[in-house]
């Protein structure tokens, strides 16, 4: 099987690339010389209406001519773009004419911020350090929204961060027009009496999804800022002082019927605080976040989690999620670590006569602070702290009424720093350190990691390696035992192609068995050695019938670390393509993996004896996605995974399936609805029996101390419905519903010996269970000034977990029991306004 996928894989990259006309390739370095352009002075003021009559326009230079980057790489645009560039002492004025065929080419639908839709777009980017490296981007659609983003090495295109900028489109005959204009406070760069700038123009057309660069971007080329021109003429431009504040008030109704006895049902809260941005110099910003208030970002979704791995769930906290480029290098801050759940949450003790009558489930942060830039010479700094105050759980004497409270979160401290360098050839070297100290008798936690990134001239091939020491110190959070994870380590190495029509990569990489990043970061398994080989072969202009071709296939297999021993091997490949006329796209994948040595299923340390036999498997999937630029689109996706009995016990072959279908509709260029529906079954999936055994239970006692397992289905369902009604392009009310329900039915159990053994046991105890989780999130925002905003918002939530006989397979029962539980509901009300000291100087 595994000489058939390879053979197979190679067989169609060979057909494709060789059996079809296929255009040439030019050689993947970036060698062609960089466009240059010249930005003009002024002195009289610019209204930012969209229009481009000031005469000084025409006398800018234009940036033209611009090279298509899909679905055709290279090819000159047929509907010229005219770009030109303005500044003073205070703004960047970008001034952008798109010509088209008519009106109705010109693709207009509103959004929210940040996303693009249904639209055509203009862009500028700029690197204002010229490290080729890290670059601001600002984008306009037709219809006005507007789309900033940072890019980096660290995470790519960024579009969590926002800047406070102002732009104005309009439609004139058959051009739309786009204006902007770019405060330095929104931007940093360094103070040297001229400047260069790494400059690029990006323009989407929509009607016929095209893009296009002035100057050219090639995908065959690794890396996304070195391939951009250049801004040249900015001179005796000074870094602004850049010093904001944005106070917010907000006000919180909050109704929940599951209250304790004794306590109010309907609460209320007033809340206020302040975010404030203040440039220490020209390369450095400090931005600091006091009492913050994050009660309106959107609900999690909320899952039930049968591994042997805690969920990840996004960031939503706008501090948390912008401008955090530098902090995300190597992996190793998982943000959501900062006013999380309390580490005492769960172990909150009982008296006899005692009940829990509140249990915060989240830490309130004092503040948080960010300390980040990069130097002329290309060194970036960032610096992060932020202090959670204590948390307290309250219990009440149910007898005497009196009440104690317990600690469940100690007063602490979390802090990241970051240095990083930026070298020749898309390269650099970093060094992070994160820090969790906690006050009170627990522990504190360190890692320190160091990364680096080295290409060659070309940008053709490259080396990246990383390394990891993890140290805790102290004992367990309301224990005498003392932590035994103390030292821990992880490194990786890889080396390969990068760029042009085939890449490889191949890797290496250690985690220690005691390595442990958890308290500031997130880890789902330490305790491996792997390695690694990763093929692919790109066609990037059309051919055929489609636009382009992805393929990609390789090889993993990993080991237990101490003790060395087996755990995977896993092979996989697929391809994906857009077809030139529908612009339907379409991909699959396979995977093959021999029999698994699932050693963290078990729920046993230290590993190495015990694990839970997973026999051999091949999964196919695959999706289809249609053209977006219809009224209804729709995506699909599903796949198959099939075992290999095991012969070990007389059980049914092992099973799963899934599938998700995603309609939308956009009724005009203001209202869309968008729903999803995904489907998942596991069938005689086995592991350990979710909950544990307890020894209250007399059918659980006789198997106290063993290794409990079961064969059970396991059926998931999430619904979500969301509409989106944009008024303008700086005010719209979105809804979105979500309904998750997964059942879990046992047919049978078994013990686990050491070996992977299994015996089959007479347990009597129904551990079916059934989880539901309701979430509703309604939000009217309106941007009624540069960075200031009303948002109110409407939140529902509701979750039952049905154990037993209570346990339901039914979808709809579910529904009907979920939508009838008690739910927790609040309405909010929150206003910002931005307060730049530049302007209220100008104005006074």
């Amino acid at each position: 099987m595994r000489r058939f996928l390879l053979c197979w894989w190679l067989g169609l990259v060979t057909f494709l690339a060789g059996g079809q006309n296929l255009p040439p390739t030019a050689a993947p370095a970036a060698t062609a010389p960089k466009r240059q352009l010249q930005a003009l002075r002024i002195t009289d003021n610019i209204k930012l209406d969209g229009v481009l009559d000031e005469a000084i326009w025409q006398q800018a230079p234009i940036a033209t001519n611009f090279i298509e980057n899909r679905p055709t790489p290279g090819r000159p645009e047929n509907h010229k773009t005219e770009v030109r560039v303005l500044y003073d002492d205070a703004n960047l004025y970008i001034g952008a004419v798109m010509h088209d065929v008519s009106p109705d080419s010109i693709l207009r639908e509103l959004s929210q911020r940040d996303d693009i839709n249904n639209s055509d777009y203009f862009g500028v980017m700029l690197d204002t350090y010229h490290d080729k490296l890290n670059g601001y981007g600002f984008a306009v659609t037709s219809g006005g929204v507007q789309v900033d983003a940072r890019y980096s090495p660290a995470v790519g295109d960024d579009y969590n961060w926002n800047a406070v900028w102002d732009s104005r489109t309009t439609l004139r005959g058959t051009n739309w027009i786009a204006e902007m204009r770019i405060p330095y406070s929104a931007i940093r760069f360094s103070g040297n009496p001229e400047q260069v700038w790494g400059l690029n123009f990006v323009r989407q057309r929509q009607a016929t999804r095209q893009q296009f660069f002035w100057n050219p971007v090639r995908p065959e080329v690794d890396g996304f800022v070195n391939q951009w021109g250049e801004l040249l003429g900015i001179r005796d431009v000074k870094p602004p002082l850049r010093l904001s504040l944005t106070p917010y008030v907000s006000s919180y109704v909050n109704h929940n019927p599951l209250n304790a006895e004794g306590t109010r049902r309907t609460t209320t809260s007033f809340n206020g605080g302040a975010d404030v941005k203040w440039g220490i110099n020209e390369s450095f910003t400090l931005d600091a976040t006091l009492v913050p208030d994050f009660g309106q970002v959107q609900s999690d979704n909320q899952v039930l989690n049968l591994s042997p791995f805690e969920v990840q769930f996004n960031e939503n906290r706008q501090f948390f999620t912008e401008g955090t480029e530098l902090f995300n290098k190597g992996n190793l801050f998982y943000s959501r670590r900062v006013g999380a759940t309390p580490i005492g949450f769960y172990e909150v003790t009982v008296g006899e006569n005692e009940k829990i009558v509140r249990n915060p489930a989240e830490t309130r942060l004092l503040n948080a602070t960010k300390v980040s830039g990069r130097t002329s010479k290309g060194l970036g700094v960032g610096l992060f702290n932020a202090v959670s105050n204590n948390v307290y759980a309250t219990l009440r004497d149910a007898q005497t009424g009196q009440e104690r409270e317990v600690l469940t979160q100690p007063l602490s401290n979390y802090s990241i720093a970051v240095l990083d360098q930026s070298l020749k050839n898309n390269s650099f070297v970093s060094l992070i350190n994160t820090n969790v100290t906690r006050w009170g008798s627990t522990y504190d936690a360190n890692v320190t990691g160091g990364l680096f990134r080295f290409a060659n001239k070309k940008n053709s091939y490259a080396l990246n390696g990383q390394a990891n020491y993890s140290r805790r110190r102290g004992q367990v959070f309301g224990s005498d035992q003392r932590i035994d994870d103390r030292d821990g380590y992880k490194y990786g190495l890889s080396y390969g192609k990068i760029s042009g029509n085939f890449t490889w990569n191949v890797s290496h990489g250690i985690e220690s068995d005691t390595y442990n990043p958890n308290d500031l970061g997130i880890l789902f398994g330490n305790n491996s050695i792997s390695q690694g080989l990763d093929l692919g072969y790109n066609i990037y202009k059309p051919f055929w019938k489609v636009n382009r071709l992805n393929t990609f296939g390789g090889v993993e297999h990993s080991l237990l670390y101490r003790p060395r021993r087996y755990q995977r091997v896993s092979v996989y490949a697929g391809a994906n393509t857009t077809f030139t006329k529908n612009f339907l796209s379409t991909g699959f994948n396979l995977n093959f993996q021999p029999t698994t040595h699932d050693y963290f299923e078990p729920r046993v340390f230290p590993l190495g004896d015990y694990y839970v036999r997973v026999p051999t498997s091949l999964n196919v999937g695959g999706y289809i996605s249609t053209d977006y630029r219809k009224k209804l689109a729709l995506d699909v996706n599903g796949g198959v995974r099939t075992y290999a009995r095991d012969e070990r016990l007389p059980r049914p072959r092992r099973m799963g399936y899934g599938l998700g279908i995603s309609p939308r509709y956009r009724v005009n260029n203001q209202l869309n609805f968008r729903y999803s529906l995904d489907w998942n079954l596991r069938r005689h999936q086995v592991g350990y029996v979710n909950g544990g055994l307890s020894a209250r239970d007399t059918l659980d006692q006789p198997f106290i101390g063993q290794i409990l397992l079961g064969r059970r289905d396991v059926v998931t369902v999430s619904n979500v419905l969301s509409v989106a009604y944009t008024f303008t392009n700086r005010m719209s009310l979105t809804v979105r519903t979500r309904h998750y329900t997964s059942n879990v039915r046992y047919q049978d159990f078994a013990t686990l010996a050491p070996g992977g053994a299994e015996q089959p046991v007479d347990y009597r105890r129904n551990r079916d269970n059934t989880y539901n989780a309701f979430n509703v999130d309604a939000v009217y925002s309106w941007w009624f000034a540069p960075g200031s905003q009303i948002s109110i918002v409407w939140k529902n939530a509701g979750t039952s977990f049905l154990q037993a006989n209570e346990a339901t397979p039914l979808y709809f029962d579910n529904l009907s029991n979920t939508i009838n539980t008690p739910h927790n509901n609040s309405v909010s009300v929150k206003v910002l306004y931005y307060l730049d000291y530049l302007m209220l100087k100008k104005r006074r």
